[in-house]
């Protein structure tokens, strides 16, 4: 099964500047027949193969990733953790 969140590392061109965003598996499965994971404000959606391989998926019109990015699987949170609102 896959895992219920990861973080996207978004990194320019040479790899010394990264942004980190942590989203969360949906109900949703992408073209590719993988989950879809969303961020908290629901702009950041990705379609996460069980490899690991990412295809981030436009949420508006103009959208073009052109940073490379990369999937971390998280820990599944624990019994005491607060429910996501993208769950």
């Amino acid at each position: 099964m896959s895992p219920l969140r990861y973080e996207l590392v978004f990194s320019d061109d040479t790899g010394s500047a990264q942004d980190v965003v942590v989203v969360e598996r949906t109900a949703l499965k992408g073209s590719g027949g993988h989950p879809v994971y969303v961020d908290a404000t629901g702009i950041i959606r990705a379609e996460i193969s069980d490899r690991d391989e990412v295809r981030i998926l436009a949420s508006g019109g103009h959208q073009e990733i052109s940073r490379p990015v990369r999937a971390r699987a998280l820990p599944d949170p624990g019994p005491e953790d607060p429910p996501s609102p993208a769950a």
